[in-house]
C-alpha cells in the first residue's frame, strides 16, 4: 500500500511539474515586444534602476536589465521589452507610464525636381550652411556614392555629438558625419548588412534628395540624364538605419529618435509610416514631439494609400506631413503589336528587345495547373501561378500590377500589365515591362484572341514633358486628419513622382531579389511620398541655415505660406490632397510673416484633445497643466492653415484666432485678401495689420459663417503688403 501511495504521489508531482512547465512555456511563447513610453527625460531619475524595478514588479524578481531590448534615456524616457498581454496591461497602469504599445512594423513610403520647383543650383546661403545637419531615419546609406563625397567640407560642426558605428565595412566622412544602425531583436536576413550600409537603396535615395551633392551626367543608363542634386547640398547627413528587409519597427524608430535628438541634428527626415491614430502610441509622433521640444523639425511622408480620403499615416500637428506631387517630366514605355498598333504604358524599361516581335499570351490562358492554379489565379501572374511550358519565350499580358517576378520565373521575355490608374509613378521591373490602362490592356487582350499567332514587343522607355504638372499622385494619401479633424493635413506637397536620385548598387533597381536582377546602378528613378518628404527636409535645412534661431513651427509656416496653390480639378481631394500647395523653397526662405507655435501651445492643444494633466506631466516631465476652458484649444493652435469639420446640413459659425510675427520689412502694412466660396461668409478682424518693427506680433480672428453647399469647400486668406503674399488655405467640410 505504501508503495502504491508513493507511486501515486510521484505521478502527481510529475503531473504538477509538467503542468507548470507547459504553463511557463506557453507564457514565454505569448510574449512579444512592447514599447513602454514614459515621456520626457528627467535628469534626477536613474533610468537603469527604475526600468529594472518596474520589470521586477510586473514580471518577477529574477528579471534584470539584460531583459531590455532598448533603454531610451538620451532625449526621452522609456524602454522596449518582451511582455505578455497581461503584463503589458499591468505596466500601462504604473505611475509615470504614458503608454504601452506593441512593437509593430512600419512601411517605407516608397534631379529634375529641384529645377521644376525653381530652386537654382547655387542659392544664397551663409557661412553656417555646412553646419546644418539632416538626420535621415531610413534603410541606411551607400557612403561611396558621388552624391556623398565630402570634397570641400571641413570637419563636423562642434555641436555634433554623434558617432559613426560602421564596423569594418562602413566609413563616415565630412559629408556623412554620423551613422548608427538599430535592430531590436538582433535577427538579420541574409540580404541585410549589419551596419549603416544600405542594401535596399531607399535610404540612399532619400538622403541624396535632401542633401546630395551636385552630380552631373546622372541617369539610369541614359534615362533621366541630367544633374542630380539634393535640396541643400551644403548640409551634413547623419544616418540612422532603422529599416531592414522585413520592415522598420517602432522600437528601432524610437531608439533612432532618442539618439538623433541628443546627437544634435537640426532636421529629421523620416519617409515611413504606420496606421495608429493615437499620437502617443505612435513611435514617429512620439519621437517628433520630443524633437520639436528640442528645436528640431521633423519632416514625414503622408503615406501611399491614396487616392481615397482619410488615408494619412503621419498627421500629428508638431511635424510636417508631405504629399507627393508630379514634376514636368514623365516616362513612358510603348508596346507594339503584330497588327502595327502601338499602346503607351509606363515603366522604367532599359532592356532592349531590339524591336523584335515575340509571341504574346494572356496569363489567364496559361495557368500552372500542377501547382493548383486556374485561369482566375494565373491572370494576375503571381509567383508560380504561370505554366512555364506555355509562357517561356513569350510576352505575357497580366491583370493588375506586380513586381514581374512571377513572369520572370516562368521564362517570359517581357510582360504587359493592365489596370493602371492615371497619375501613377513609374518603377523598374526585372524584365522588359509596361504598365497600361485597363482600356489599352483590353485592346491587347482582344488582339491576342483575334489571331492565331499574336506577337508584340516592348520598347525602351522614353521621356517627355508633362504640361499639366504639378498635380497630386494617385497613390498619395489624403486627409482629413483622422485624429484632429480641425488640423489640416497633409501640410503641403513636394515632388514624389519619377524622381532620379542616388541608389545602392547592390540593390537591383527593380527592388526584387539580387539573384533575379543583377543590374548594378548608382542611380534609380522611383516614386512615393518617401521621395516628397526629403524634398521638404532639404528646403527646411536651407531655411534653417538662413534663420538658425527659428523654431520648427516657424520653418513649417514659411514652407506652407509660400507654397504654390494647386488645382482641385487636377488633384481630387483638394486641400486634403495637397494641403497649402506645392513646395516653393526659394520663397520660403523669406516669407514676410510667420505663424509661430510655442511648445507650450501644443500642451494646450493636447488638453483640448482630452489629455489629463497627470498624463501631460508624464509626457513633458514638468508641471504642465491644463488651463480652464481648454476644450476648444485645438481651434486656437497657431497653425498656418484653417480646417473646420462640421455636421452635414448644420449652419456654421466659428471663430479662429491667430497671431503672426513680422520677419519681412521693419515697417509694413498687410491687408487681408479672402477668397470666399458660395454659401459661406469669411471675415477677418482686423483686416489690416500694421507693423513697426521686425519680430513684432499682431493677432487677428477669422470668422466663418454659413452653410456647406458640397462635401469639401475651399477658401483662402492672403496677407499682402505689396512685397510678400502670405497665404493660408481654408477648408470647411462635412464631418465623415
Amino acid at each position: 500500500m505504501a508503495s502504491k501511495t508513493s507511486s501515486l504521489s510521484w505521478l502527481l508531482l510529475l503531473s504538477i511539474a509538467s503542468t507548470l512547465l507547459i504553463g511557463h512555456s506557453a507564457s514565454q511563447n505569448d510574449r512579444k515586444a512592447y514599447i513602454v513610453y514614459m515621456g520626457n527625460k528627467r535628469d534626477e531619475i536613474s533610468t537603469s534602476s527604475l526600468y529594472t524595478s518596474m520589470l521586477q514588479e510586473v514580471i518577477g524578481s529574477h528579471i534584470g536589465p539584460e531583459s531590455l531590448l532598448y533603454s531610451y534615456e538620451r532625449s526621452f524616457h522609456g524602454f522596449a521589452v518582451e511582455l505578455t498581454e497581461q503584463e503589458a496591461q499591468t505596466m500601462a497602469g504604473m505611475d509615470g507610464v504614458v503608454s504601452v504599445f506593441p512593437n509593430e512594423k512600419k512601411e517605407l513610403h516608397t534631379t529634375r525636381s529641384w529645377d521644376f520647383l525653381g530652386f537654382p543650383k547655387q542659392v544664397e546661403t551663409t557661412t553656417i550652411g555646412s553646419n546644418v545637419i539632416i538626420g535621415v531615419l531610413d534603410s541606411g546609406i551607400w557612403p561611396e556614392s558621388d552624391s556623398f563625397n565630402d570634397k570641400g567640407f571641413g570637419p563636423p560642426p562642434s555641436k555634433w555629438k554623434g558617432t559613426c558605428k560602421g564596423l569594418t565595412n562602413f566609413t563616415c566622412n565630412n559629408k556623412i558625419i554620423g551613422a548608427r544602425y538599430y535592430r531590436s531583436d538582433g535577427e538579420y536576413d541574409k540580404a541585410d548588412i549589419k551596419s549603416p550600409r544600405d542594401s535596399d537603396g531607399h535610404g540612399t535615395h532619400v538622403s541624396s534628395i535632401a542633401a546630395g551633392n551636385i552630380v552631373s551626367m546622372a541617369s539610369v543608363q541614359g534615362l533621366g540624364l541630367g544633374t542630380a542634386r539634393g535640396g541643400f547640398p551644403s548640409a551634413r547627413i547623419a544616418v540612422y538605419k532603422i529599416c531592414w528587409l522585413f520592415g522598420c519597427t517602432d522600437a528601432d524608430i524610437l531608439a533612432a529618435f532618442d539618439d538623433a535628438i541628443a546627437d544634435g541634428v537640426d532636421i529629421i527626415s523620416i519617409s515611413l509610416g504606420g496606421s495608429t491614430r493615437n499620437y502617443f502610441t505612435d513611435s514617429i509622433a512620439i519621437g517628433a514631439f520630443h524633437a520639436m521640444r528640442n528645436g528640431i523639425l521633423t519632416s514625414g511622408s503622408a503615406g501611399n494609400r491614396g487616392p481615397d480620403l482619410a488615408t494619412l499615416t503621419n498627421f500629428a500637428p508638431w511635424y510636417l506631413s508631405v504629399a507627393a506631387s508630379t514634376i514636368d517630366r514623365k516616362f513612358f514605355t510603348e508596346v507594339q503589336l503584330g497588327n502595327n498598333k502601338t499602346y503607351e504604358g509606363i515603366s522604367i524599361n532599359i532592356f532592349d528587345l531590339k524591336n523584335e516581335k515575340y509571341p504574346i499570351i494572356y496569363g489567364g490562358d496559361a495557368p500552372n495547373t500542377t501547382a493548383g492554379a486556374d485561369g482566375l489565379v494565373s491572370r494576375s501572374c503571381f509567383d508560380y501561378t504561370l505554366d512555364r511550358n506555355l509562357v517561356k519565350g513569350k510576352i505575357v499580358l497580366c491583370d493588375g500590377e506586380n513586381d514581374g517576378v512571377g513572369q520572370l520565373l516562368a521564362g517570359a521575355v517581357g510582360t504587359v500589365m493592365q489596370g493602371r490608374r492615371p497619375n501613377s509613378g513609374v518603377f523598374a521591373f526585372p524584365l522588359p515591362a509596361s504598365y497600361l490602362s485597363l482600356e489599352d490592356g483590353n485592346n491587347i487582350y482582344s488582339y491576342i484572341n483575334s489571331t492565331r499567332s499574336p506577337t508584340a514587343t516592348i520598347l525602351k522607355s522614353n521621356e517627355r514633358r508633362d504640361k499639366f504638372a504639378p498635380y497630386i499622385a494617385t497613390f498619395s494619401s489624403r486627409g482629413p486628419n483622422p485624429t484632429s479633424h480641425n488640423i489640416l493635413k497633409p501640410d503641403l506637397a513636394a515632388p514624389g513622382v519619377d524622381i532620379l536620385a542616388a541608389w545602392s548598387p547592390i540593390s537591383p533597381i527593380s527592388e526584387v531579389e539580387a539573384d533575379l536582377d543583377k543590374r548594378a546602378l548608382s542611380y534609380n528613378i522611383i516614386s512615393g511620398t518617401s521621395m516628397a518628404c526629403p524634398h521638404v527636409s532639404g528646403a527646411a535645412a536651407y531655411i534653417k541655415s538662413l534663420h538658425p534661431t527659428w523654431s520648427p513651427a516657424a520653418i513649417r509656416s514659411a514652407l506652407m505660406t509660400t507654397a504654390v496653390p494647386m488645382s482641385a480639378e487636377k488633384s481630387p481631394g483638394a486641400e486634403f490632397a495637397y494641403g497649402a500647395g506645392n513646395l516653393n523653397p526659394l520663397n520660403a526662405s523669406n516669407p514676410g510673416l510667420i505663424y509661430d507655435i510655442d511648445p507650450l501651445d501644443y500642451i494646450k492643444y493636447l488638453c483640448g484633445q482630452g489629455f489629463s494633466t497627470k498624463l501631460l506631466q508624464a509626457i513633458t516631465g514638468d508641471k504642465s497643466s491644463c488651463p480652464e476652458g481648454s476644450d476648444g484649444a485645438v481651434f486656437d493652435l497657431n497653425y498656418p492653415s484653417f480646417a473646420l469639420s462640421t455636421p452635414p446640413l448644420n449652419s456654421i459659425s466659428h471663430v479662429f484666432n491667430r497671431t503672426v510675427t513680422n520677419v519681412g520689412l521693419p515697417t509694413c502694412t498687410y491687408k487681408a485678401i479672402v477668397t470666399t466660396p458660395p454659401g459661406l461668409s469669411i471675415k477677418v478682424n482686423p483686416s489690416v495689420l500694421s507693423f513697426t518693427s521686425l519680430g513684432q506680433k499682431l493677432s487677428f480672428s477669422v470668422t466663418i459663417e454659413g452653410t456647406l453647399e458640397k462635401q469639401i469647400v475651399s477658401a483662402s486668406l492672403i496677407w499682402d503688403d505689396g512685397t510678400f503674399q502670405v497665404r493660408s488655405p481654408i477648408v470647411v467640410y462635412g464631418a465623415f
